[in-house]
């Protein structure tokens, strides 16, 4: 009884004089003294002997509780001033970012998926930005020159002195450009200069873009309805041409078209036509390094075209409701047949024709990376299959040659968005 006593004896002492901390302090030694039951044991055990080195220990562990609660308040005062900077930081690289950048942890969706690239030019490399000014000056040099040809046949000082002004800034433009890519090769390029530049050059684009456009609205009234073309000299999501008219219930059709692209990998999407409830009713399409395919009602078939090279060709395929049968003609031979594309399934009515984009939803979704970069022109819808001669009529710009009577081509059935242009084109002219 005495044994268990003084053993309980010590474990009170030890929690006595242990209590205000559990650290390691190193070798320590623990006093028993027998005690009356009633009696304070701690004072007992001071008073009975070693009060000294008890007092001693006692004073290092409450020593030691206060440089403890010192460090920690130590800390949580550097872990205040690290959150507050990283705070900061957050913030400011939010505002570098600007509203269109992606964010850690944030919603934005991937190149393809999210279809929202208005403003994926803004954000490429400045080199392949850069690349694509050349070639919206190349475009507008192309312009220059059809502009030119037409002051000769109308003859007028105006437009000579105009033109001329024009082609002198188109030329100081590709000096600019030349030497920012010269200046990128030799990495001296850095990202608010090339921000910079590019604005600089962007805003006397818009203004040639503007005053050329001026000229070729004085044309307009003294060319035909149909001689004309659409370009589009950039790859994004929001230049575009939608036809006023939609198409009716179709169980045959041939569409043909002139094109002229270098555009690579794939020249894009030339024309979509979309419905309530089918996006891909009628899509011509050359996406990536995939052949040019025709899709109905979301049917494939792969055509044998070949058109990235930088010339004017024209492109048809008919198809029939009646066992799906295809036929693909470039420069007015046929490359191409195929059957079992989507077989008796009509083209449905009341949808809507865009040219230069492929459509995800009736009218829009839009994907900068499936868009047409090059020139269209002669787009023209029949609701039966062409004969070969009827389409080499086309392809070589007989007089015998025949307008859509579905879709005919006339500039008051076009509307052009986001920078997609006109201007005046004679296919004959052209391949002659």
């Amino acid at each position: 009884m005495r044994a268990s006593r003084a053993a309980r004896t010590c474990a009170l002492l030890a929690l006595c004089l242990l209590g205000t901390g559990a650290q390691d302090f190193g070798p320590t030694r623990f006093i028993c003294t027998s005690v009356p039951v009633d009696a304070d044991m701690c004072a007992a055990s001071v008073a009975a002997g070693g009060a000294e080195e008890l007092r001693s220990n006692v004073l290092q562990l409450r020593e030691t509780v206060l440089q403890q609660k010192e460090t920690i308040l130590s800390q949580k005062e550097t872990i205040r001033e690290l959150t507050t900077k990283l705070g900061r930081c957050e913030s400011q690289g939010v505002l570098d970012a600007g509203p269109g950048e992606a964010r850690a942890g944030g919603g934005r969706k991937q190149l393809g998926s999210g279809k929202n690239t208005m403003g994926d030019l803004s954000r490429t490399p400045a080199a392949e930005t850069l690349s694509q000014l050349g070639q919206t000056l190349q475009s507008l040099k192309t312009r220059l020159e059809n502009l030119e040809q037409y002051s000769r046949l109308n003859s007028s000082s105006q437009t000579n002195s105009l033109k001329d002004l024009l082609q002198s800034k188109i030329d100081d433009l590709e000096r600019q450009v030349l030497s920012r890519v010269n200046t990128l090769e030799e990495g001296k390029g850095g990202p608010k200069n090339d921000t910079e530049e590019r604005i600089k050059i962007e805003s006397a684009l818009t203004s040639l873009h503007q005053r050329i456009s001026e000229l070729e609205k004085g044309q307009k009234d003294n060319r035909p309805g149909d001689k004309f073309q659409l370009t589009f000299p950039l790859r994004t999501n929001y230049m575009y041409a939608k036809v006023r008219k939609s198409l009716p219930e179709m169980y045959a059709f041939t569409v043909c078209m002139w094109l002229k692209s270098s555009a690579a990998p794939g020249v894009g999407t030339p024309f979509s036509y979309a419905v309530p409830g089918q996006a891909n009713e009628l899509v011509l399409i050359e996406w990536g390094n995939n052949p040019m395919e025709i899709l109905i009602n979301d049917k494939v078939a792969k055509l044998p075209f070949v058109i990235n090279d930088g010339k004017w060709h024209h492109i048809c395929v008919t198809w029939t409701t009646r066992d799906g049968v295809w036929e693909a003609y470039q420069d007015g031979t046929q490359g191409g047949n195929g059957e079992n594309l989507a077989p008796y399934h009509p083209i449905k009515p009341q949808g809507v024709l865009v040219l230069g984009q492929e459509q995800d939803t009736l009218g829009g979704g839009f994907d900068a990376t499936q868009a047409f970069v090059g020139e269209l022109a002669h787009f023209n819808i029949w609701d039966r299959k062409l004969t070969p001669g009827e389409v080499s009529n086309l392809a070589t710009c007989s007089a015998k040659a025949l307008s859509g009577n579905v879709i005919a081509w006339a500039e008051s059935q076009i509307e052009i968005y986001g920078g997609a242009t006109k201007w005046t084109f004679e296919a004959c002219r052209q391949i002659n």
